[in-house]
């Protein structure tokens, strides 16, 4: 038996050697390149692969213009259009970010950080009961979890990718700095989590369908809200603290921020406390909106159907 599990070992690690792998191969070796850059020239490179994504992912560009227009209908045609480049841009330092944090330490980047209430986790943490730490898809997703590793260990959730060599990559990258990587659906492994004490990161904005959401206003446009978190919190009585990350304006470093321990959460009403979360969320958006990942199609699902979609 030990001769089939290594047989079958080998085997999953030979497929990645095939030639549909090649193009993930060279990502990931030119994503490990890049993470050993001089930080100025990473900051540099990530607007350089903003700028062309800018100009070539035309259909991610149109879902970005659409979220916009939605969220923040005020702005005018030439203020829209500079707002979507500032996102691309922001989402090309992102993604040089993610092949920091697979392949650094974090360490090395603590001299570039401020961080303001983590006294509000660290006292949460103590009280023993877990810990949902509520963050958002901000382009500093990656890093910004790196960063916090420095000081608190934490269990992540993820949504694996399609490509196995590249989730796997993922995998092996993102495990070097958590204790466990939990796949989003797996809710039983997250709850075990909490119930040891952990701090659990989850980040609940995202469209993903109609099951298991609640339509709820997110910059005043109803939106497919999971109702998991505040199920989730309440498994276990533990503590629910919004976490927000950002890069500083120059490009000089992060920004950390712990929200105090929400009160009266969860409600035992679906909506409403789903509508507390989103607030918390537009808030932490209205700070950095370019920071933001519009790219995803966060109105898709609607309440009339597929014909209402706004993409």
């Amino acid at each position: 038996m030990p001769n089939v599990g290594k047989r079958e070992k080998w085997l999953s690690i030979l497929k990645f050697w095939s030639p549909q792998y090649w193009p993930t191969w060279l990502l990931i070796g030119f994503m490990k390149l890049v993470s050993y850059l001089p930080f100025s020239l990473q900051m540099k490179f990530g607007k350089l692969l903003g700028y062309m994504t800018f100009y070539l992912a035309k259909s991610r560009r149109h879902i970005c213009e659409v979220n916009l227009k939605l969220c923040y209908p005020e702005l005018r045609n030439e203020e829209l259009h500079n707002l979507v480049k500032k996102t691309f841009i922001s989402n090309g330092i992102g993604l040089v970010e993610t092949a920091i944090v697979w392949h650094r330490d974090p360490n090395e980047f603590k001299s570039k950080l401020t961080v303001s209430g983590l006294e509000n986790l660290k006292g949460a943490v103590a009280d023993g009961r877990g810990v949902l730490l509520i963050c958002a898809h901000f382009t500093t997703l990656e890093i910004g979890g790196f960063l916090l590793s420095l000081f608190q260990k934490m269990d992540v959730t993820y949504r694996p990718f399609k490509n196995c060599l590249f989730d796997h990559a993922m995998l092996k990258g993102r495990s070097r700095h958590y204790p466990s990587v939990i796949d989003r659906k797996d809710i039983r492994s997250a709850l075990k989590s909490l119930k040891k004490g952990n701090v659990i990161w989850y980040a609940p904005d995202q469209d993903y369908g109609p099951k298991h959401s609640v339509f709820v206003p997110f910059f005043g446009v109803s939106a497919a809200t999971i109702t998991a978190t505040a199920r989730i919190a309440d498994f276990n009585n533990s503590a629910v603290i919004f976490f927000s990350h950002y890069r500083k304006d120059d490009d000089s470093g992060y920004e950390l921020r712990f929200s105090k321990k929400l009160e009266n959460y969860p409600t035992g009403e679906s909506k409403a406390d789903a509508s507390i979360i989103n607030k918390l969320i537009e808030k932490a958006i209205r700070e950095r909106p370019e920071q933001y990942l519009w790219l995803h199609r966060r109105f898709k699902t609607q309440a009339a159907g597929k014909s209402a979609r706004p993409y």
